[in-house]
């Protein structure tokens, strides 16, 4: 059975409005020893939403082990055809999901050249609590405000 909780975030600068929305699934963990490990990263992606059924030949999850390996040693980051390259995938499909995973906040492109925000999945998991946890401090005060305006 799955719970599904979606937590839509945003925070805005002094020219525009940015908004990401991040979907967290609850299901069960599968177990190490009975599942290898592209079981177990494919079970974590799909928990942050980031990876669905419609994604039939896994090409997203496929850019972001891509780019999860690539973080683990000094890079300069893939460009997409580096990264079209070793998945074998078209770079249109690359750029796709490249700009899904930059919307959701954990791709970072420079020069044409694309890197994990984060080195590892833990981090990963700790920049998306500190986001949850900023936007729900927002969203407290400015429903203190809204209390304090209405009189409540």
């Amino acid at each position: 059975m799955k719970n599904v909780g979606t937590f839509l975030y945003f925070w805005a600068n002094s020219t525009s409005m940015r908004f990401t929305r991040i979907t967290i699934i609850r299901t069960k963990k599968p177990e190490l020893e009975q599942n290898n490990i592209n079981d177990l990263l494919q079970w974590f992606g799909g928990t942050l939403g980031l990876f669905n059924l419609r994604d039939k030949d896994r090409s997203c999850f496929r850019v972001f082990i891509v780019l999860l390996k690539d973080a683990k040693g000094p890079s300069k980051g893939l460009s997409s055809d580096e990264i079209a390259e070793k998945t074998f995938l078209s770079r249109g499909t690359i750029v796709y999901h490249l700009n899904k995973l930059m919307e959701a906040g954990l791709v970072d492109e420079q020069k044409n050249r694309y890197t994990l925000k984060v080195g590892s999945l833990e981090e990963l998991v700790e920049k998306i609590r500190g986001d949850v946890n900023q936007a729900f401090d927002m969203l407290k005060q400015i429903g203190k405000d809204i209390d304090k305006k209405l009189e409540l």
